[in-house]
């Protein structure tokens, strides 16, 4: 993975814990276990499908979303 989508990645992931954290009452254990785990995580961490992009507000839906349906809805320009 590219340093600076490392960087990037290190950046936004604090703020999509906080959401998690406080919307779904979770530890900050339990949140890193949720997002970590994640499909959305998977294609964050992959520097061609570009999510690394989106704000952590965004990214913070669309794990809601993965974890309520078990899918995710990309923004038109997205994947």
């Amino acid at each position: 993975m590219n340093k600076n989508i490392s960087s990037v990645i290190a950046l936004i992931t604090p703020g999509v814990l906080r959401l998690l954290m406080d919307n779904r009452k979770l530890s900050l254990e339990d949140a890193a276990e949720v997002l970590y785990n994640s499909r959305l995580y998977s294609l964050l961490e992959d520097e061609e499908t570009k999510v690394w992009r989106f704000s952590y507000p965004l990214l913070y839906d669309l794990l809601e979303e993965e974890l309520t349906t078990g899918k995710i809805t990309f923004p038109d320009e997205q994947i």
